[in-house]
């Protein structure tokens, strides 16, 4: 009877890593591909709404649509840089605290969504071409890419258009009322008892 064959074994020899081999580590090997965050139902959510007059270093676009701006009764904070907005039904007693502005959607280059108030000039009001000249440039954003400027010696603001062709803005899918809450949270008088007043009226 002959006896099975043993298996001849060889000790392994280890392998040196080739100095060529990639490393895991290198940031253009794992950075992913914009495109892939795009169709891995990753959504970019708003989370954060300004409230503010553009900068003059920004051109800006504004909606077009009618249910993208709005009036509001306001009180301007100028020491704070605050806006906050009112309720209509006390009105009657702040008619000296308040002011009135149309709310514009507007976005910059950056693509930074932000609500732009522009006051509305009243009637008895003699220096009206800051609010004039700001809701010109608000109207002429609707359909060009613009800049504005405060000119102090004109008292105006000046406007400037975007020499070449820029792409339309993409706005968010996001309703005017949502943009709102998340830009005056915590930043709505509906009493007469709120902080805000009682500062105004020294009564805090």
């Amino acid at each position: 009877m002959t006896k099975p064959k043993l298996l001849e074994t060889r000790p392994v020899e280890e392998t040196e890593t080739p100095s060529s081999a990639a490393d895991p580590f290198d940031l253009a090997s794992l950075r992913l591909n914009p495109s892939f965050i795009e169709t891995a139902g990753v959504k970019k959510l708003l989370t954060t709404v300004p409230v503010k007059r553009p900068s003059p270093q920004d051109f800006v676009r504004v909606h077009p649509a009618s249910e993208f701006r709005e009036n509001f009764a306001m009180v301007d904070l100028k020491d704070d840089r605050e806006e906050y907005l009112v309720l209509p039904a006390i009105l009657p007693e702040l008619a000296s605290e308040v002011v009135y502005k149309t709310v514009f959607t507007a976005v910059n280059r950056q693509g930074v969504v932000f609500l732009w108030p522009v006051r509305l000039p009243a009637p008895d009001e003699r220096r009206t071409e800051w609010p004039r000249s700001a809701r010109e440039a608000a109207e002429r954003a609707m359909t060009q890419w613009i800049r504005m400027k405060a000119n102090m010696s004109l008292g105006a603001y000046e406007m400037t258009v975007a020499d070449s062709v820029m792409a339309d803005p993409v706005w968010p899918k996001v309703p005017y009322a949502e943009l709102v809450q998340l830009a005056f949270r915590g930043r709505i008088i509906t009493t007469l008892d709120h902080a805000v007043i009682k500062r105004l009226r020294g009564q805090s």
